[in-house]
């Protein structure tokens, strides 16, 4: 079983585990039928790279808790919190404000004037990551930047307004739509025509002179 190495999570191997590693990486680069005996023996291995890695975050949290004792014990344990303090700050740890306001209270020790610089350090390396993820670039937003859209006017559309000092144009004049005439009364009452008479048949004459 692997066992851990300092307090940033590193781990030491033993012969038998390099060799179940090397099998791993092996089969992981080139997939394949495995036997049964290096199947399990790498899932042992992983079993055991974590537990060995919950080792090492119990570890550190012992670890930050010594350091939270130290400091609130200063100044007379300043000896003890330097070390600490240095100790976690290679297993990753970054300071906070009590870290930073009891480092400068030991400014006056070489060695907390160090560890303050360093503090430091980190810490403007943390605002300035902070920064660079909630900022958007500068040329994103730039108006400079910004390509131009070309407008379209569309018909029906409000007009575009004249530059200042330009005279407004006159509307052309509209046409008055023609009015229909007004009917006489002629028109509207048309007058009756007459009867005409009735022509004379033409053997009216003939059958009188009979008649006679």
């Amino acid at each position: 079983m692997p066992t851990p190495h300092g307090s940033r999570g590193g781990m030491a191997f033993g012969t038998e585990e390099l060799r179940v590693l090397r099998r791993a990486l092996a089969l992981a680069l080139h997939p394949g039928p495995a036997p049964a005996q290096d199947v399990q023996d790498c899932l042992r291995l992983a079993e055991s790279v974590d537990e060995v890695t919950r080792e090492g975050a119990r570890l550190r949290t012992f670890l930050l808790a010594d350091l939270a004792r130290y400091r609130a014990a200063l100044p007379g344990t300043a000896a003890g919190y330097l070390t600490l303090m240095e100790e976690s700050l290679g297993a990753g740890h970054r300071p906070v404000p009590d870290d930073m306001a009891a480092l400068r209270a030991l400014r006056g020790n070489p060695v907390a004037a160090a560890l303050l610089d360093r503090c430091e350090t980190l810490v403007e390396q943390d605002v300035r990551m902070r920064l660079a993820r909630h900022s958007v670039p500068a040329s994103r937003t730039s108006p400079r930047m910004r390509p131009r859209t070309r407008l379209t006017a569309l018909p029906g559309g409000k007009p575009a307004e004249r530059p200042a000092g330009e005279p407004a144009s006159r509307p052309a004049p509209e046409t008055p739509p023609k009015e229909r005439p007004i009917p006489t009364p002629g028109e509207v009452f048309p007058p009756k025509r007459k009867p005409s008479a009735p022509q004379p048949s033409p053997d009216g004459p003939a059958r009188r002179l009979a008649a006679v």
